[in-house]
């Protein structure tokens, strides 16, 4: 089991480092909200209380869908191709364009939507951004395809959702706390190699999910409760 918590922190992990709508989020609230320091705690309560029941609605509908083989395994098949895609793409943004996240310059004009509570923004500006939902259409559901998560095994289930919500918990609330405490700028020497690293994981697991549907299928359609 820790290997499918592992899996889905380092996953999702490699997207919460990837900047976006969130992460502005988190530094805007952390900035202007008296108790700052939590602001990526709620936040990320929020984007996990909408992932939780996005994830419950992924298994009801795939336990109608899922049920034909060639489905489920086009599906595994390009949720494996996905992850390799992002992987190259966050390696290659790193050096196409130099990494400036400045904590320190965030404007509400940056938001571009919902400013207030941060536990709604966090789920607000998840539904409001359309990589969040491709990513799960794609990515998300086929790594749940290749990794076993169902109903029938509710320990895997939740290391699946604990460890891609500790990947997104273990980034966001220290920005917050960082913000809050007067930080200007990230160490662009570590961030780069974290975003590499991760980037490079993802490639390799998007290979080998692939490769594992296509010569090693699983007959028994887990979805099926």
């Amino acid at each position: 089991m820790i290997n499918i918590f592992i899996v889905s922190f380092l996953v999702a992990l490699t997207g919460a480092l990837s900047p976006g709508p969130v992460l502005t989020f988190t530094i805007y609230r952390s900035l202007k909200s008296e108790r700052g320091y939590l602001a990526g705690l709620f936040i990320t309560l929020g984007h996990a209380t909408l992932e939780f029941a996005l994830i419950i609605a992924l298994l009801l509908g795939a336990s109608f869908f899922l049920q034909n083989f060639i489905v489920y395994t086009t599906i595994g098949i390009v949720g494996g191709i996905l992850l390799v895609i992002f992987g190259i793409m966050v390696i290659k943004d790193i050096y196409d364009k130099p990494i400036d996240i400045n904590l320190a310059e965030i404007k509400e004009k940056d938001i571009k939507g919902f400013t207030g509570n941060s536990f709604l923004g966090g789920i607000i500006v998840s539904l409001s951004n359309p990589f969040w939902t491709l990513w799960w259409a794609g990515i998300g559901l086929g790594l749940m395809i290749s990794l076993n998560i169902s109903f029938q095994d509710p320990l895997g289930l939740l290391m699946f959702y604990l460890g891609h919500e500790m990947g997104d918990l273990i980034w966001f609330w220290p920005i917050s706390i960082i913000v809050y405490l007067g930080g200007k700028s990230l160490n662009t020497k570590i961030y780069r190699w974290v975003l590499i690293i991760c980037g490079a994981f993802m490639i390799f697991f998007g290979t080998y999910l692939s490769l594992k549907i296509i010569f090693f299928p699983e007959f028994n359609l887990f979805f099926i409760f």
